[in-house]
């Protein structure tokens, strides 16, 4: 899944829990996709602080 729809899916759970609740699939499934959403920050940070180079004058 890509990341542009990850987000869209979980917006559209967050909505509907703010509107009429979530079932007890859709929370898991909400939890989920918000731990594989962290994770792709998380790995992408981490890239970029390893790709930083320190140059001392």
């Amino acid at each position: 899944m890509d990341i542009d729809a990850l987000v869209k899916r979980i917006n559209e759970l967050a909505h509907k829990h703010k509107t009429e609740g979530l079932t007890q699939d859709e929370m898991l499934e909400r939890a989920h996709l918000r731990e594989t959403y962290l994770q792709n920050v998380r790995r992408n940070f981490r890239q970029q602080l390893e790709s930083i180079e320190i140059v001392d004058k």
